[in-house]
């Protein structure tokens, strides 16, 4: 019965002469387009210190940045290899490191050598943020300088090292979210809108006398979307690469073992959707109110740590924010399985909630 479906609704969509087009061309034109006019503004950056030197001055530093209001302390480390870590985990935006007899060398000296470290898979988020830190050691020599009576700030030699985005090129960090936003827009309508068209034009109402299982039917619709997703993906991969010249640092089977677990999460949803409306029209309204909210949430457009608090908490229940997550640290650190856990149970929960829906909320009626 199963085959059947699918094989109904494969040569569906294929005799379709405008979505087989639609699916090839637009995850082309917007991987091609649109990462060239994204811009973001950055806030609430994490900070992990290193403190070798543990002196008066040093702590003053320290004290210093994280009042700015720009910073945040993340994570006080040893070493320098202990708040790399907490760079590769997402603890942390950047690293200031203070080498030790920095007070005395600056006393002595009036120069003393710092390092900022940043994170730059978000390019921004990175050079603004080092660019912001750079600003606060430099006002801190010249307070230091005003205290000493001293006519010209003591020199603090600062080292910025950009972590995998090192040209702070901000498509880089854009790329991967924007498949994600495609991936969600065409494979979220699509399941929805196959299934309320059937019902407009009543073509429904022949499986509703068949002894169908409810499981089975949503497989049917599911099945040829996932496929379309896998399609998609793969065309916006190859656009990247092309246009951007940007290929994935980690394993290209990592991302599709993720993108067909979010594929089957918000193709779930759009067949939630398709049970509830009763017209094409009902169904895109609750999409684009669903799907652009995931979006807003997701931290696509704004960092999810510059949100409120209880934001930060409602992005939470947005499955496009795992993705996301997902999509760039493979993309732009390398990232395995191992480190992405949480996000492969959280998006599989989503996988099993939604779709476990579909089938529930489904009624054999017209």
């Amino acid at each position: 019965m199963l085959g059947c479906l699918l094989e109904k609704e494969f040569k569906q969509l294929l005799r379709n002469k405008f979505l087989p087009k639609f699916i090839l061309l637009f995850p082309f034109v917007t991987l091609s387009i649109f990462p060239l006019v994204a811009n973001f503004d950055i806030r609430n950056l994490s900070l992990a210190v290193v403190d070798l030197d543990h002196s008066t001055t040093s702590r003053r530093l320290i004290e210093k940045a994280v009042a700015s209001g720009y910073f945040r302390l993340a994570e006080s480390a040893a070493t320098y290899s202990e708040a790399l870590e907490s760079i590769e985990a997402d603890r942390a935006d950047l690293i200031l490191e203070i080498p030790a007899k920095f007070e005395r060398q600056l006393l002595s000296e009036g120069s003393a050598p710092l390092l900022i470290a940043a994170n730059t898979v978000n390019g921004t988020r990175g050079g603004l943020g080092s660019n912001y830190l750079s600003g606060i050691v430099l006002s801190f020599a010249a307070e230091l300088a005003q205290e000493r009576g001293i006519a010209s700030p003591p020199k603090l030699e600062i080292l910025p090292r950009y972590l995998y985005n090192p040209h702070l090129v901000y498509r880089v960090f854009m790329i991967p979210a924007i498949m994600v936003m495609m991936l969600t827009m065409l494979c979220g309508f699509l399941p929805a809108l196959n299934i309320v068209s059937e019902k407009e034009k009543g073509t429904i109402e022949q499986l509703n006398v068949t002894p169908l299982k409810r499981s089975t039917f949503i497989l049917s619709k599911l099945i040829p979307y996932w496929v379309v997703g896998f399609v998609a993906l793969t065309v916006a991969m190859a656009a990247a690469r092309l246009f951007h010249g940007l290929a994935p640092a980690g394993s290209v089977a990592t991302l599709y073992l993720f993108a067909g677990i979010y594929l089957l999460a918000i193709s779930g949803l759009g067949l939630v959707i398709s049970n509830y409306a009763r017209t094409v029209q009902q169904a895109m309204f609750m999409m684009f109110f669903f799907v652009l909210s995931l979006i807003f949430m997701s931290g696509l457009y704004t960092p999810v740590a510059s949100m409120p608090y209880w934001a930060q908490r409602l992005s939470d229940i947005s499955p496009l924010k795992y993705f996301i997550l997902v999509m760039r640290q493979v993309y732009l650190k390398g990232s395995g399985p191992n480190e992405l856990g949480a996000h492969l149970a959280a998006l599989a929960g989503f996988a099993l909630f939604f779709n476990g829906w579909a089938v529930l909320s489904y009624r054999k009626r017209g």
